[in-house]
């Protein structure tokens, strides 16, 4: 039974790729506009978004994701909690203060003894900081707060570290990027280190470098982040997500940013 599992789960996702019967948005790795998004033989979504979606990114003014950092951006100055602070009151500009912070999450923090994501940093520093209440997972201003930081470190690379206090999680994230799950029997390996750029039914699979996150993508027709993105990829092959936050979405997101080092900043990126 369980080899018929296999045989029938490597079947769907191999049947499903058509080759070359669709056509790929045009890529040309010698094009000098595409160096900001390779980094030796690591590719962003990026270069394999339909020119339209790759327009709508360059376009500050037509990116719908700058809704959010616009949104952000108010936050950052808007006291709240007991304890009566702004994230600017302790931060100043965060053109400055912020700059570079978006390369190196997740990241371990000592504190609290876990590698932390930005949004449970960001929550820390309300909870701990402002004294205030936190926001909720994928709500609107935790989505635009992370935004808005992560904004601030764009066009610089991914410097994530895996190593250390961290590299127990990267350990358990690396297990499960590797691992088959839900009924579908699928890893995040198959579609983005076995099979990226050929299409799975009608979709391009890219190398799944979260470089660009929080981004908006058209299938939601909202932005949203990498923790939103990994649920999504469980309910895809048909397996329970884990919760929102949980210690295996973030060593998950731990791997899969640290296989995107070097690669540069994009948020708000656009995707399909």
């Amino acid at each position: 039974m369980r080899k018929s599992v296999l045989a029938v789960s490597v079947a769907l996702v191999v049947a499903a790729v058509t080759g070359k019967a669709l056509a790929d948005p045009p890529f040309d790795p010698k094009d000098p506009k595409m160096a900001p998004y390779i980094a030796g033989d690591k590719r962003s979504g990026y270069t394999f978004a339909e020119p339209e979606t790759r327009a709508m990114q360059d376009d500050d003014f037509t990116n719908p994701g700058f809704l959010w950092v616009e949104e952000g951006k108010k936050l950052w100055s808007k006291a709240e909690g007991a304890a009566g602070k702004a994230c600017k009151d302790c931060h100043g500009d965060a053109e400055k203060s912020m700059k570079g912070v978006g390369t190196v999450y997740p990241r371990f923090d000592p504190h609290v003894n876990s590698v932390l994501i930005l949004e449970q940093k960001i929550n820390q520093c309300r909870t701990e900081r402002m004294k205030a209440d936190e926001w909720k997972w994928d709500s609107k201003p935790l989505n635009a707060m992370t935004t808005f930081v992560k904004h601030q470190s764009r066009g610089l690379p991914l410097a994530v570290q895996a190593d250390g206090p961290a590299a127990p999680y990267f350990e358990m994230g690396r297990r499960l990027y590797l691992q088959r799950r839900g009924l579908n029997d699928v890893a995040c390996k198959h579609c983005h280190e076995d099979y990226w750029g050929q299409h799975l039914r009608t979709e391009l699979l890219s190398q799944g470098m979260p470089n660009g996150f929080p981004q908006y993508r058209l299938k939601w027709q909202t932005l949203g982040t990498a923790q939103k993105r990994i649920r999504g990829c469980n309910e895809e092959v048909r397996a329970e997500p884990y919760p929102w936050g949980s210690i295996e979405n973030v060593a998950l997101e731990l791997y899969a940013t640290w296989r995107a080092n070097g690669l540069k900043v994009e948020s708000p990126a656009v995707r399909k």
